[in-house]
């Protein structure tokens, strides 16, 4: 059964993500504010920040959000984080669970190229998920202002999957800041008002 209270503590390393791949460069830069951060400071964000997951088959917490967050944690060598617990799956067979995971749209099984998989093709470690540099790219707008943040599930991986059918990835990967000009522009378009957080002729402003 679900372990009480809903607010529980766990080790990172072990947590399960629920996508494949996060932006390593929003990674770096969640890394780098970690390290600019006292002491004090640190240990009230830790206090603060909640991982909402799911408890699931085998003993195993999945984490679904905030995973560019925990896998910056990890990498800095945080040990254990808060879980905010949503719901009690352990009970289900594997296949079963990320059924009911798809349809709570819990999980996200798309790849670099945006191409959705089996769930069986999603790491079972923070730290074994794939670069997808539209992902970064996409984070990057959204602080820019270039479309709002939207509590539509995995809404920035809409956004990366946009970008990556207008934008060359080599130019993504060689000059990274003339590929978020474009995007940038890009996302205040008439062809982007679709996604979630949609600025509209602001966004290109």
């Amino acid at each position: 059964m679900l372990p009480q209270p809903q607010l529980v503590r766990a080790k990172l390393e072990k947590l399960h993500p629920t996508q494949i791949t996060v932006g390593k460069r929003e990674v770096a830069v969640k890394r780098k504010h970690w390290d600019g951060m006292g002491r004090k400071a640190r240990v009230a964000a830790l206090a603060s920040h909640w991982f909402p997951a799911v408890y699931g088959p085998a003993d195993r917490y999945y984490i679904v959000d905030h995973h560019h967050f925990g896998l910056a944690l990890l990498e800095e060598d945080v040990k254990t984080v808060s879980l905010m617990l949503l719901k009690d799956l352990s009970w289900l067979e594997l296949s079963k669970f990320w059924t009911v995971m798809d349809h709570h749209q819990w999980v996200h099984p798309y790849d670099t190229q945006g191409v959705r998989c089996t769930f069986d093709k999603i790491p079972g470690r923070l730290t074994q998920m794939h670069d997808d540099p539209y992902r970064s790219l996409a984070g990057e707008v959204r602080e820019a202002g270039g479309f709002s943040k939207d509590v539509t599930p995995f809404s920035e991986f809409l956004w990366a999957d946009f970008f990556r059918d207008r934008i060359d990835q080599k130019l993504v990967d060689s000059d990274f800041s003339s590929a978020l000009k474009k995007a940038k522009r890009l996302a205040g378009t008439q062809q982007a008002r679709y996604l979630p957080g949609w600025c509209g002729a602001t966004a290109s402003a």
